[in-house]
């Protein structure tokens, strides 16, 4: 098998989340796939513009290439969930919409420079954002059920844009759904971890 590059953010980078001796995504996704060259160019922390800077290098058309980025993009605007209450419902619609517009513009330059980098989009696979776990932490429920409905516009961009370009798209918010697959409300455990690796080998016909 080829090369295997993993982009994006902490979804992916996660070593300094597992606990000691456990393995992060990477090392999962090697595991499962022993006859691949897996390369991780994911780094926490990054989004959609970092991606579009730093790790677009040097792919070629024979590398299956995945990208779980968006998370970040939507973390800077958590201050949103803070707001006054006296916040109209029709502004706070349009600030929503106009966040979505802005990330999905870098979203689509994304999916455009990899497309470039690899045209058979059968080599291309995208992850949405799982929802954050604030269960059994000091934020109240609502604060859960905000970060969901925030998260979904986000995942709105990448669901549609993934499919004009034709690529796999692997929703995160249907394997994500136990605590124990995060190590903290918003990065990924070896369970969780192990749940990314897994349908990772499916989608390339690896070991499963």
């Amino acid at each position: 098998m080829n090369r295997i590059v993993l982009l994006g953010d902490s979804i992916i980078d996660n070593g300094a989340y597992v606990r000691p001796g456990e393995p992060d995504v990477t090392r999962q996704v090697q595991e499962r796939l022993p006859g691949a060259t897996v390369i991780k160019r994911a780094l926490d922390g990054a989004k959609v513009e970092n991606v579009l800077r730093d790790q677009l290098n040097d792919l070629a058309s024979e590398d299956f290439i995945v990208l779980s980025v968006g998370g970040n993009d939507a973390l800077d605007h958590i201050g949103l969930l803070e707001q006054s209450s006296k916040v109209k419902y029709l502004q706070a619609l349009n600030k929503l919409w106009d966040i979505r517009k802005g990330f999905e513009a870098q979203y689509r330059r994304l999916m455009e420079r990899i497309a470039e980098k690899q045209p058979d989009p059968a080599k291309v696979t995208v992850m949405t954002i799982y929802d954050p776990c604030f269960v059994g932490s000091s934020y109240p429920e609502e604060y859960q059920k905000a970060a969901e409905a925030a998260v979904s516009i986000f995942n709105d961009v990448i669901q549609r844009e993934a499919a004009r370009m034709g690529y796999t798209v692997i929703e995160l918010r249907e394997l994500f759904t136990d605590k124990g697959d995060y190590a903290n409300p918003i990065e990924p455990s070896a369970q969780g971890g192990d749940k990314i690796a897994k349908a990772l080998a499916e989608w390339t016909g690896g070991t499963s």
